[in-house]
């Protein structure tokens, strides 16, 4: 037997007015529709807040280790001066220092005649004990006698 209408009700009812019992797929629908947009939304957003990470790759290896820590600082403090901060180290070219000046420090000690010591200099400072050929210097390096 079909249920008598309300008196205030109208004739036609909308779609998505279902009657007591039955499915409610306007619910359905947007229950799945916010679950994707969530998904999608969220997924966007961690790949735009990896970006300068993704960025610095191409850079020297400290320069990408400190954007990934200031990327890392903005996701879970939400200031986004880090990500500002991160984003421009990310595309700026830090030169190489280093390089050139070890360049001028080795052709000064072939020219000095000091070839030897300042291999053994360079390998203490980089903790890797290189032998010397003669004793005397090897005892030398290591700060005088037995």
């Amino acid at each position: 037997m079909a249920q008598a209408l309300h008196p205030a009700a109208t004739d036609h009812l909308p779609v998505f007015i279902t009657e007591p019992g039955q499915t409610d797929y306007l619910f359905n629908v947007v229950v799945i529709f916010l679950l994707i947009g969530v998904l999608v939304l969220g997924n966007f957003y961690f790949q735009l807040h990896a970006f300068p990470e993704r960025r610095a790759h191409r850079t020297s290896k400290v320069q990408m280790e400190i954007v990934a820590i200031l990327a890392l600082i903005s996701l879970f403090t939400h200031n986004h001066i880090y990500w500002i901060a991160g984003l421009l180290l990310a595309f700026i070219q830090i030169p190489d220092f280093s390089s050139p000046l070890h360049s001028i420090a080795q052709s000064l000690a072939k020219l000095s005649g000091r070839d030897a010591e300042t291999a053994e200099n360079l390998a203490l400072v980089a903790d890797e004990p290189v032998e010397a050929s003669d004793p005397a210097q090897r005892t030398e390096a290591h700060g005088g006698g037995i």
